[in-house]
Order: structure tokens, then C-alpha cells, then sequence
């Protein structure tokens, strides 16, 4: 169990140049199967889940050369082999699923293994996936161990409109449609920045796709797609983290951000935490005037709320981050997970530093915040973000708290520790067994 041990009280500043966001870096990893041509990558951070899939591209006989220092992935899938009897997709990681229509596409057959999985966030069906390989043609069968989907031929061009904005079905759509025989329509996709990022790269080797950043897909097949280069930009999450990081410490932290059109909603939740949000010449800074407050609504007798959701909503994997600020920030907050139902049952983590949380309901917490904190040891669900909250609160507390189970940081953020040594913190990694 990885463990960090956070030395609280420190103010954080300075300069963070983020990487890229592992939810476009995953799917386009997995495009990648897509092409017979040779693929060039620029940006890819060195995480768990990249290293992952670049292993199993290896084992069916990919040519995968990548170099994690320059971030260049050379990737070339001209002489991969794949056997659903032998081969399997890796375990604890849900981004497994987006190998599937690939592996579809190439070889009619894929396997998803029964725990395929991520973060414990609730719920996570796969059915929404399942619909959308068989709306394509696909057959899908339970087996013991798992499902095995299977295509007899090329896929055909389909229609379909989902439950909900699901980033990972909608990109699902979007691989079984770009080779598909006629025009596919996705409704209710996902518009997420990430998403629309993925489109760009299938665009770049071919793909005629219409509609990206909207909530309708069209996706109009070709023959085949070509090679190419593509540079990942700065993951969000990560310039939002590291914003906060410098305004719960009382420093002062700039961001490299190449995309400031995307954070209008995101600059503004910041704001009801007494937290302004300026963007100049392409870096984002993090300013406080005195202590975190939280703004006062308008409406009498109603709390100040930040409500998370699929895209253009605040988007629900930094809803953690603003209820560290919550913890911080004098006054009250309630926070909304409109989209996972287990995702926020860590209150008794965060009452381990003194600070005041309630949780109403699966989907909706309260924080009273401004209350006197103090170092704590305390536990992590498997949770990226929560694991970073829990870490914002010990590094604006004084004194020495442990943050167990940290591990899932690695799954998207590299460097992570190091980032936050630069900017002041005084932070490091314990792997000693208990």
C-alpha cells in the first residue's frame, strides 16, 4: 500500500507545466489498434494505466517504443496478433473496455473480463457498451469468466441514442462507427474536453466525424485510416488541482493552460470559495485575498451549492477538490454528484482533521467549513481525486499527516510529488509494508 507522508502549513508557489489527461490519453492509446500505419504520440505522461496497455500492445506483437522522458510514443500495430482464448485485457482498469472495437474491427473477436474495473466510484454498468456493440452487429455472449464479443464480418453503420453522456460509450461509438459500412448517429454523447480531443486524433487519421463537442455524433465510415502525429494537450483536472493546491496552502501557483475557453464555469466555482481565476498569456493563476470564504448567495436561505455533472456541467471528477476548499473556506457548501452514487462516502476521512461534513444522501454532501483542522492519519477509497483532496487538506494543515492508499494518484497524474516539492511541499512516498 503506498502511502504519502504530507508535512502541512507550507504556502505552495510557483510555476506547473501539467501533462496530459489520461482520459484522452487511454482511448487514443487504444485507437491506435485502429491503423495499419505507424503512429507518433507527443505527451504521453509515464502512468500506470498508459504502461498497462503499452505492455499488452507488446504481447500481441505490436512495435511500441516509448521513451517517458521526451514523452514520444512510436507505435506501430502492422503485425499484431490477437486470440481472445489466450490473450486478456488488463485487470482494474475500465478503460479496458475501449479495446474492444478495435480488437473488432481487427481481428471480429474481444473479451471483457468480469473485473474490468476503475475507480470505486458506484455502479459502473457496461450495458451501455453492450448496446452499442450489438446496435453495430456485434454478438455478445456471457462466458464464465467473462463476455466475448464477436463479429462475423465488418461492422454496419448504426443509429442510437443513449441513457446518459457517457465519455467511454460515446468514444466506443465513435471507434465501431469510423470503419463501419454508412453513416452512424450518436445522440446524447458525451462533449467533455477529452472527448472532443479523441475525435481530433481519429479525425487526424481519417475518421469523418461531425458534430464533435456537441451532444450529436455523426460518424460517416471510410475504408481505412492512416498514421500520423498528434500532440496531447494539458489535462484540466490537473491545472484545476494544482490552481487549488496554491489557494488552499495561501500561495500563490501558475498553471500552463492552453485552453482557458473551457473554464468559464470552472473559474466561477472558484470564485464562491473567495478563489479568482485569471488567464494571461497562456498560464492560469490562483489568487486569494486573505482567508477562503464562501460566497453568500443571492437566494436567502439556501446554502451555496457546486453541482457536478457530465459536460458543460462542472465536471464531476474535481467535484473532490472544491470540497477540500469547502473544508477550508469559512462557511457552508453543498455539493452535488449528480452522476456516481458511491463517490462520496469518505466524510469520515475528512472529520479525521477536524473538519464538519455531512453527508445527506449518496449523491449530495455538505461542508461547514473555516473549523480549526489538525493533522491526520486517514484512508483513501480508490478514488484518484479523493485521494488528492485528502492530500490538499493535510498540505494546509500544520503538522505531519499520512495519506494511505494513495496509489490511484499514479494512475493520472506523473511526477506528482515532484510538481509539489517544486512549488514548496514538503511531501514523499512511503512504501513500507504496515
Amino acid at each position: 500500500m503506498s502511502k504519502l507522508i504530507v508535512h502541512g502549513g507550507t504556502a505552495l508557489s510557483g510555476r506547473i507545466i501539467p501533462s496530459a489527461n489520461k482520459n484522452a490519453v487511454l482511448p487514443i492509446l487504444c485507437a491506435t489498434l485502429l491503423t495499419r500505419h505507424p503512429v507518433r504520440l507527443v505527451g504521453v505522461p509515464e502512468i500506470t494505466d498508459v504502461k498497462k496497455i503499452l505492455e499488452l500492445f507488446r504481447s500481441l506483437g505490436s512495435q511500441v517504443e516509448m521513451d517517458f522522458a521526451t514523452g514520444i510514443l512510436d507505435i506501430h500495430h502492422k503485425d499484431t496478433l490477437f486470440d481472445p482464448a489466450r490473450h486478456r485485457l488488463p485487470e482494474e482498469m475500465r478503460s479496458s473496455i475501449m479495446l474492444v472495437p478495435p480488437l473488432l474491427a481487427r481481428f471480429g473477436a474481444a473479451r471483457i473480463e468480469n473485473d474490468v474495473q476503475g475507480c470505486t466510484l458506484g455502479a459502473r454498468e457496461i450495458d451501455p457498451h453492450v448496446e452499442v456493440f450489438e446496435s453495430f452487429g456485434a454478438k455478445v455472449h456471457r462466458g464464465i469468466d467473462g463476455l466475448l464479443i464477436t463479429s462475423t464480418g465488418p461492422l454496419t453503420a448504426a443509429s442510437h441514442w443513449t441513457d446518459y453522456a457517457s465519455v467511454t460509450t460515446t468514444e466506443n461509438f465513435v471507434m465501431c462507427a469510423v470503419l463501419a459500412q454508412g453513416e452512424s448517429t450518436l445522440m446524447n454523447a458525451a462533449s467533455e474536453p477529452h472527448v472532443q480531443e479523441f475525435c481530433r486524433f481519429m479525425q487526424m487519421l481519417g475518421a469523418n466525424i461531425g458534430g464533435t463537442g456537441t451532444s450529436r455524433l455523426t460518424v460517416a465510415g471510410v475504408d481505412t485510416l492512416r498514421g500520423g502525429e498528434f500532440h496531447f494537450t494539458e489535462d484540466f483536472h490537473e491545472i484545476v488541482t494544482f490552481l487549488a493546491l496554491g489557494a488552499i496552502t495561501g500561495g500563490e501557483v501558475s498553471v500552463r493552460n492552453s485552453s482557458p475557453e473551457q473554464f468559464p464555469l470552472i473559474d466561477r466555482s472558484f470564485a464562491k470559495f473567495g478563489v479568482r481565476i485569471t488567464h494571461e498569456g497562456g498560464w492560469s493563476r490562483a489568487q486569494v485575498d486573505g482567508k477562503l470564504k464562501v460566497k453568500e448567495p443571492f437566494t436567502q436561505h439556501i446554502l451555496q451549492k457546486i453541482e457536478a455533472a457530465p459536460w458543460p456541467y462542472l465536471p464531476v471528477d474535481l467535484l473532490p477538490i472544491f470540497i477540500a476548499l469547502g473544508v477550508k473556506a469559512e462557511g457552508s457548501v453543498m455539493f452535488w454528484n449528480k452522476v456516481y452514487d458511491g463517490a462520496l462516502g469518505w466524510t469520515s476521512e475528512l472529520s479525521k482533521f477536524g473538519a464538519h461534513a455531512f453527508l445527506s444522501d449518496p449523491h449530495r454532501m455538505v461542508t461547514f467549513g473555516g473549523k480549526p483542522l489538525v493533522p491526520a492519519e486517514v484512508e483513501s477509497p480508490y478514488i484518484i481525486r479523493v485521494a488528492i483532496a485528502l492530500l490538499m487538506v493535510a498540505a494546509c494543515t500544520h503538522g505531519r499527516s499520512v495519506i494511505r492508499n494513495a496509489s490511484p494518484i499514479r494512475r493520472a497524474h506523473p511526477r506528482f510529488v515532484e510538481n509539489l516539492r517544486s512549488l514548496g511541499a514538503q511531501i514523499e512516498w512511503d512504501e513500507s509494508e504496515d
